[in-house]
């Protein structure tokens, strides 16, 4: 008989066919487990499969008494709380890297649009202003890529692809991370002092308690008038409100962004805005990211079954807050 693994977090059945090919799943689909399940088979569980963006608590892992591993479909964990599953012994398990190309290529989409500001000249061209050559003042020329500063907020592996595609469109490329890399880039020792630097800030950094709205009003009005703001990270990382404000008095020139302070992202401010590009945090969401991912979950799950170490465990208290980092998909795909 296959083990038992519980889906903590709602995801679309797409998703689940390869673990249900070796495992026996109970999908709880993002519902409380205790009107899914009786308390006698959620007594039996070992290990589950959850989104690292999901709340997951001391007091929900309590329901589980057996649970001793938590599977994170994704490279992200900040959900967790890594302090009650270390209490308890169960090992958490994340799939780091996997999505990082295609994170790092909506990041470079992301900042393209925006600098160049496609959505507006789509609707320039689909409205009949082109052809009845009605003047737009959104539509007079931007500045190119070339030359230009771009600064990477967080140099993990996401942040390490996106300055080498970024490096590709000549511009000069810096970075703040927690540690300095050995990288062609010039470091920055304070997001400060990147923001001073920077006209486009790319946030590929971790989301976590010491991240929380790091990008605000301050650096966003050091990034300055012409400056773009790129987030790939987790909509914690950025003041949201402070952001609209920004970019409503022309104080910041434009963004691109994959994920929200709430999400799903309800039209609002941000949304009406034209030189705001968006798109619902689809950053890992590739054919090829979901089965990177796919076997990350399953090679820890086998590991953790036959008894073996988490080949992709979360480690450390540093771990504390990580992030999602694109690993999302919106729910109708």
């Amino acid at each position: 008989m296959p083990d038992k693994v519980l889906v903590y977090s709602r995801f679309p059945r797409n998703e689940l066919v390869r673990f249900g090919e070796r495992y026996e799943l109970l999908n709880a689909v993002g519902r409380p487990l205790t009107e899914m399940f009786p308390a006698a088979e959620l007594g039996e569980i070992r290990a589950m499969i959850t989104s690292g963006g999901t709340t997951l608590g001391g007091e929900a892992m309590d329901m589980l008494p057996k649970l001793g591993a938590i599977i994170c479909y994704g490279t992200g964990y900040e959900g967790i709380d890594l302090a009650a599953a270390a209490k308890r012994g169960i090992a958490v398990g994340h799939s780091p890297g996997a999505n990082a190309a295609s994170v790092a290529d909506i990041a470079v989409t992301l900042m393209l649009a925006a600098t160049r500001r496609l959505p507006v000249a789509d609707n320039y061209v689909r409205s009949g202003d082109w052809i009845a050559a009605r003047p737009s003042p959104m539509m007079r020329p931007q500045a190119g890529m070339r030359g230009r500063k771009v600064g990477v907020y967080g140099l993990g592996e996401i942040g390490r692809k996106i300055a080498a595609r970024v490096a590709a469109f000549e511009t000069e490329v810096g970075y703040f991370s927690r540690s300095r890399q050995d990288v062609p880039y010039q470091h920055f020792p304070s997001l400060e002092a990147l923001a001073d630097w920077c006209s486009v800030l790319m946030i590929a950094v971790r989301a976590g308690a010491n991240t929380v709205h790091a990008v605000n009003a301050d650096i966003l009005g050091r990034l300055g008038s012409s400056g773009i703001v790129v987030n790939i990270s987790r909509g914690s990382v950025v003041d949201q409100k402070a952001l609209v404000a920004a970019l409503t008095d022309g104080a910041t020139a434009g963004a691109g962004l994959d994920v929200f302070a709430k999400e799903p992202h309800a039209p609002d401010e941000l949304t009406a805005l034209p030189n705001v590009v968006l798109s619902p945090h689809i950053g890992g969401h590739t054919l090829e990211s979901h089965v990177a991912m796919q076997d990350c979950v399953l090679a820890n799950l086998d590991a953790f079954f036959a008894g073996k170490p988490l080949p992709f465990e979360v480690r450390g208290a540093s771990a504390a807050g990580g992030s999602d980092l694109g690993t999302g998909s919106p729910a109708a795909m």
